[in-house]
């Protein structure tokens, strides 16, 4: 699915949502795109080249989407969940060092900067917008990417911050896409109470 429509689609979602509204999400992949915070600074693009950047709303710097990416999009009411931001953001931090683990990855969230790390290489990121007391954006976990793409930013605002992925980590053994997936979204409900 292509990014500024995708968007779009879930700030109507969020703005017409009620109080009975189911939470959702929104399992996807991107064509290549750098999406920008809304604190993003523009020193962190150092060569987008042929990949469009886009400005988002969501929090963070910048970051990468591309084929060989999952990206899940948490469309969540908190406040009827009675869940603060900083408790969602560790829920799905957890939610992927889970997964991660089953897989025999031991991974680690940093609280001074949302996302996964293995061995201090970043494998998930994570970036939310609250809106209404209802979350959207969401993670992205790289499965099989092109990581060079990464070497064109500083990957969520940090200069010389590894990227890493499972099919790196994992080689041949590293899982599909539709299982990791399958298994990711397993995982969210899990340790999403909201879902």
């Amino acid at each position: 699915m292509d990014y500024r429509p995708t968007i779009e689609a879930m700030k109507a979602f969020t703005k017409a949502r009620g109080r009975e509204t189911p939470d959702e999400l929104w399992v996807l992949e991107h064509p290549p795109v750098f999406t920008q915070g809304i604190a993003g600074k523009e020193e962190h693009l150092l060569s987008p080249g042929d990949i469009e950047v886009v400005q988002t709303d969501r929090g963070g710097q910048v970051t990468y989407h591309g084929p060989g990416q999952i990206v899940i999009y948490v469309l969540c009411d908190i406040r009827r969940a009675k869940v603060g931001v900083r408790q969602l953001v560790s829920a799905l931090e957890c939610a992927i060092i889970d997964f991660l683990a089953t897989h025999g990855i031991e991974a680690l969230a940093d609280p001074k900067a949302p996302g996964v790390y293995v061995s201090g290489e970043k494998i998930a990121a994570l970036g939310l917008k609250i809106s209404r007391g209802s979350s959207y954006h969401g993670l992205s976990l790289n499965v099989d990417p092109d990581l060079s793409h990464f070497g064109r930013i500083n990957p969520c605002g940090y200069a010389g911050l590894q990227v890493t992925s499972l099919s790196r980590i994992l080689g041949d053994a590293c899982p599909s896409q539709g299982q990791v997936a399958h298994e990711l979204v397993q995982h969210l409900r899990a340790n999403l109470p909201l879902l």
